[in-house]
């Protein structure tokens, strides 16, 4: 005998709010125990450099370039009243005279700003010349 003709069956249903609950409360837990970390910063290794001193007295190609930290330039230790590229630039070229490509030598203050080394790099490419280095000072443990 069934005595539960008349009456249906109950559908089961399951109940969303407490598991929403316990997923909030993980996603709080991992929002706030994670460290965020900014990546801005860039680590660079720079090369080392173990080179012989060279003697520039035998090269009478050269053009010694000074930028102070003011940026104010000397070009073979006569000062440059405008520090434009144009006038870099023609300075470079009475400098050189006759010379077809001198070696620029660039001696830039440690606290002199990138844009006055640029400054001259840019003189010295429209200008045409290619040799271009830099003098670094090493530390002496006399």
């Amino acid at each position: 005998m069934n005595f539960q003709r008349g009456r249906q069956k109950e559908e089961p249903e399951i109940n969303l709010v407490p598991m929403i609950d316990v997923l909030l409360v993980i996603l709080i837990f991992l929002v706030v125990t994670t460290t965020y970390s900014k990546f801005a910063t860039l680590e660079i290794n720079l090369p080392q450099s173990s080179a012989e001193q060279v003697d520039q007295n035998t090269n009478t190609n050269n053009i010694d370039i000074t930028v102070d930290a003011l940026g104010g330039y000397t070009i073979n230790l006569v000062p440059i009243k405008s520090s434009s590229i144009e006038n870099l630039r023609n300075a470079l070229i009475s400098a050189a005279g006759d010379q077809s490509d001198p070696l620029i030598i660039i001696n830039a203050d440690a606290k002199a700003t990138h844009q006055s080394v640029i400054t001259v790099m840019e003189a010295a490419r429209l200008t045409g010349y290619n040799k271009i280095t830099f003098t670094t000072e090493t530390n002496r443990t006399d």
